[in-house]
């Protein structure tokens, strides 16, 4: 009695997206995204400034044609 089955899986996503519609979830979803990777790279360490450094190195690696 305690697991959720695909059946009732879909009635509660269906309902959720009868009472937000599906912009509004995904725009939870990619914050929720974004959430997370700036929690991930707060305990690694990483702040706004070092990440574009992080990019010009990337890119001054890749070989030009």
């Amino acid at each position: 009695m305690g697991s959720l089955q695909l059946p009732e899986i879909l009635l509660i996503v269906g309902i959720l997206l009868l009472i937000f519609g599906v912009g509004r979830i995904s725009k939870i979803g990619g914050e929720l995204g974004s959430g997370i990777k700036a929690f991930k790279d707060g305990l690694n360490g990483k702040t706004e400034e070092e990440k574009p450094k992080e990019e010009v190195k990337e890119n001054d690696s890749k070989p030009q044609e």
